[in-house]
This record gives C-alpha cells, structure tokens and sequence, in this order.
C-alpha cells in the first residue's frame, strides 16, 4: 500500500514505497509471550464446562431424596419383627373360633332356659305337673273315709302360682303317699262348689291340712316355703294333735277367676 505525497512540478504522483519489515527472532518471541500472556489471562469456558461435566456431584448442596435408601434390618431384628407378626396373626385367628364358641354357647343356652320355661310354667314334660298330681290324686270322697289324714288341694290350671309350686308338692307327695291322702280339687269344676264354701276358699293353690276324722286342722294359701308344706304333712302322718303352719298365706291366684273357666263334669274328681 503508498502514501499518497504531495504534488510535485512535474505533476506526477509519487507514493512512498511500503515495505514490508519482518521481525527479527527476538521480537518474534517476544509477540508470542505476549500471545500466550492474553491466552492465559482469558477465560477458559470449554475447560471449565469440560470440567463441570466430569464431576460426579455437580450440586454441591443437593436435595435429600424423597424415597432415601433404608439400610438393611440386622438379624436379630428380622426375627423379631417377624415373631410379632405371627403372634399377631395367631391372635386373630383365635379370636374369630373364640367370638363362635361364644356364639353356640348363648344360643344353647337360650334353648336350655327356654325348655326350662315351657316345663316349669306350661306344664309340658317331666314329673311334678299339676297333670301328675292330678292323675295320682286320690278320689276326695276315698280320702275322707279311708281313715287317713289328708292334703286336699284347690287349684287352677290357669294359676301360675298352682303350677310353680307343683314340683315341690309332687315330691312331698311322692314322699309320705303311703301315710296320707292327696287330693286335688279344680275350683273350675262346679261339683265342688259346697266344698270351696266349705273350706272357704278364696285364693288359690288353697291347702287344707285334714286329720284323720276328716277335721280340718288349719290351711295354707298361696305360695310359701316348701318346709311348709313338709312341716304340716309331716306332723298329719304322725298323728300330731296340731300342725306348725296352721294359718299362713303368700302370693295367690284369686278364686273368683274361676267365674269364667267354670266347667260341669260331675264325673270328675279333679
């Protein structure tokens, strides 16, 4: 490239020659000190992202796991862990036979206390009904004349009081029958309308205490102590001039019930 000069006489342009110098060996290495001065003085951006790359854990800060690893249980604990699951499940299982049993155990139970029910206040199976006392019972117009003292009973089958006291007087009957009488009159059978006057009847089971003559020594009403009742037979079977309970009452059926169950069988002794 020339510099253009100024114009001369002659009116040529003249340029200036341009040479082109090379550096000597000195200023060569000098330019390339300075070269490298600038390179290391630049930032070396590939070579850092070279290096973030390389790095395991580039974060150095970083955030826990949500699901962190859970370290293996020894031995020992697996054994325990695993004892307690199985008890646990023994448990339950138990419980469900047991929450069974308990089941039966109430329904059988219910049966028992219902037969006992039906028995004792219907009067339905085993011995001691007022249908047993009054299948055994001795015909009354026998008792008073076969010289024996005698337990004439008034009673109802209708009376709750009559049937809970059957199975006590069943065994005081079955007892000392072979000493005294038992007789069992229905206060619903019109035939002994003259004797519930007699005996002035009022409520019933009505027991009349008879000694041997066909005298009445005393009466009991209702429902007392079975010692009662065994105390005043017992003292009629060994010909005692009184008995022990000669007038005692308890809870009773009223005889004037019998107004809508009367019936008429003068065949009947009962």
């Amino acid at each position: 490239m020339a510099t253009r000069l100024a114009a001369n006489p002659i009116g040529l342009n003249r340029t200036r020659p341009f040479y082109q110098v090379h550096p000597t060996s000195s200023q060569a290495t000098l330019q390339r000190s300075n070269f490298l001065r600038l390179q290391s003085n630049t930032p070396n951006h590939t070579r850092v992202l070279r290096r973030l790359a390389c790095q395991k854990n580039p974060n150095p800060n970083p955030i826990e796991s949500e699901n962190p690893t859970v370290e293996p249980k020894s031995v020992e604990e697996s054994k325990v862990s695993e004892a307690t699951r199985s008890k646990a499940e023994n448990s339950a299982s138990a419980e469900f036979p047991n929450k069974g049993i308990n089941r039966r155990i109430a329904a059988v139970t219910s049966v028992a206390a219902l037969g006992l029910f039906v028995s004792g206040r219907l009067d339905v199976g085993g011995a001691g009904t007022l249908k047993d006392l009054s299948k055994d019972a001795i015909p009354y117009e026998t008792a008073i004349s076969n010289g024996m003292p005698t337990v004439v009973e008034f009673y109802a089958d209708w009376c709750e009081v009559c049937r809970e006291l059957a199975p006590d007087v069943y065994k005081v009957e079955q007892q000392y029958r072979d000493r005294v009488n038992f007789v069992m009159l229905n206060v619903d059978n019109t035939k002994w309308e003259q004797e519930l006057d007699e005996f002035g009847v009022e409520g019933i089971p009505h027991f009349a205490f008879l000694d041997r003559n066909g005298n009445e020594e005393g009466n009991v009403v209702g429902k007392l102590p079975r010692q009662y009742l065994v105390d005043n037979v017992d003292a009629l079977a060994k010909g005692e001039a009184s008995i022990p309970h000669a007038r005692a009452v308890g809870q009773f059926s009223s005889a004037e019930a019998r107004k809508v169950h009367r019936i008429a069988d003068p065949r009947s002794h009962g």
